[in-house]
């Protein structure tokens, strides 16, 4: 193996498509308007490390999980379950990564070293038994953007509105629910549940909790974006921004249709969805890629006309 290929494989080990997550620490500047260099190179402190520490963890659980990601039709190409990364390299690694995020955390602030031993202790418990448990895997997934936001928070000195904390965590809840229904409609094309926790649910259950957090997350936002009548954005200007959201969220739903998927005609083993792997919906997804440009530069015009005293 070329040294260009072994460090391809070393790199992919630490899955970097799953740091597009890690972007729900920008969400605080953005949701307080404060949109400036300062916050930009704070949140970005934030976000190189959560993936940090999130690749750490993510590690670990492919060296946990060795076993039964090699009898996984997708996880047997992840470079530790294929032997591209060996055992003892990928817990040096992960030492590093995760010792180096929370060491460094604690050095910028207790509020960031308290958010990111949160999100590992967070990450512990899911790894050894929440992700075994009905409901409370759903809720440790939502927890962990939770803790993001209040990474990118603590990194840019912002203090965070309850709107805010509510929107993040509805959303969460919403994202978990479709990764749950998409890994259990796969595991029903193959016939076998691999991950144990399926067991527990079905699909009418997780369209009824689906149905619930999309009609919170919808009215939470829509709320928020009100504006200061609701003790909301600064600005009611906001609420020209709720389409985007309704979208956002109907364009994922259509993408974890069953009827959609056959639509797109992906390979057999594929078709429990991309919803699966939000992280190559948002990288992938036409619509929900330039829905979220859309969200941002409207977001970035309406504080600009705020700003220049166009708009209240």
């Amino acid at each position: 193996m070329s040294i260009f290929h072994n460090l391809a494989s070393h790199l992919a080990a630490m899955r970097p498509k799953q740091w597009t997550k890690n972007l729900v620490v920008f969400a605080a500047p953005l949701f307080a308007f404060s949109i400036n260099l300062q916050s930009f190179l704070g949140g970005l402190f934030a976000f190189i490390l959560f993936c940090s520490a999130s690749s750490g963890f993510y590690l670990i659980n492919d060296i946990a999980d060795v076993a039964s990601d090699r009898q996984h039709p997708v996880k047997c190409k992840r470079p530790i379950a294929a032997g591209l990364v060996s055992i003892p390299i990928a817990i040096g690694m992960a030492l590093i990564l995760l010792g180096g995020a929370l060491s460094i955390s604690w050095w910028r602030s207790p509020q960031l070293g308290a958010a990111i031993t949160g999100y590992a202790v967070l990450q512990v418990a899911y790894n050894l038994k929440l992700k075994r448990l009905v409901i409370l895997d759903v809720i440790a997934i939502a927890t962990g953007f939770v803790l993001r936001a209040f990474g990118g928070a603590a990194a840019t000195d912002i203090v965070l509105s309850a709107w805010f904390l509510l929107c993040t965590a509805m959303l969460a809840l919403f994202l978990g629910i479709e990764k749950r229904k998409a890994e259990l409609r796969l595991a029903e094309i193959q016939g076998t549940k691999l991950r144990a926790v399926l067991k527990r649910y079905s699909l009418p259950l997780l369209g009824r909790m689906e149905s619930v957090v999309t009609t919170g997350t919808v009215l939470a936002y829509a709320l928020w974006s009100s504006g200061p009548a609701l003790r909301g954005a600064s600005t009611p200007w906001m609420l020209i921004t709720l389409p985007f959201v309704l979208y956002g969220i109907f364009r994922y739903q259509l993408l974890s249709d069953p009827q959609e998927i056959a639509h797109e005609g992906e390979d057999h083993l594929e078709k429990g969805g991309r919803s699966e792997r939000p992280e190559e919906v948002l990288l992938k997804d036409k619509g929900i890629l330039f829905t979220v440009i859309g969200w941002i530069c409207t977001c970035f015009l309406i504080l600009w006309l705020k700003n220049q005293g166009v708009i209240q």
